[in-house]
């Protein structure tokens, strides 16, 4: 169905990046690639001055020992990216720079001010020139 797909997880919710996988695997044609991304947060710079300077190293670490959980052998080509900044604008990015077919991503319960779906799968709906399937 899909030839490129990039399935963006939040490592903090480790079950939901699973089940991405397990449906990225699914959806994807003989031949493809999925992109699993993770998008770290950039650290607002009057924090950052107070934290250890290895600190984006680390995370950085931290992030491609988890991607290389979720990967675990699913038969399929899976190519892993961590990226600094926005979460949406990277994520869109990304499916930019690789030319995405799909875009996968979860979403959490959201809260009363963005009832439907979270915030940064709203602003990657709103944005994205390819396919995007939202997972709760």
């Amino acid at each position: 169905m899909y030839k490129h797909i990039v399935v963006a997880v939040d490592l903090s919710h480790g079950d939901a990046g699973k089940a991405l996988m397990a449906k990225a695997a699914d959806l994807l044609d003989e031949g493809g690639v999925v992109r699993l991304l993770h998008v770290l947060e950039d650290v607002p710079s009057y924090v950052a001055a107070e934290l250890p300077r290895d600190l984006n190293d680390r995370r950085q670490a931290e992030a491609k020992v988890e991607l290389a959980v979720l990967i675990e052998a699913k038969g399929i080509k899976v190519e892993t990216e961590i990226r600094t900044g926005a979460a949406a604008s990277q994520i869109l990015q990304c499916a930019e720079d690789s030319g995405a077919d799909l875009i996968m991503i979860a979403s959490h319960r959201p809260g009363l001010s963005d009832y439907f779906i979270g915030s940064t799968a709203a602003r990657v709906v709103r944005h994205a020139q390819c396919s995007v399937l939202i997972s709760r």
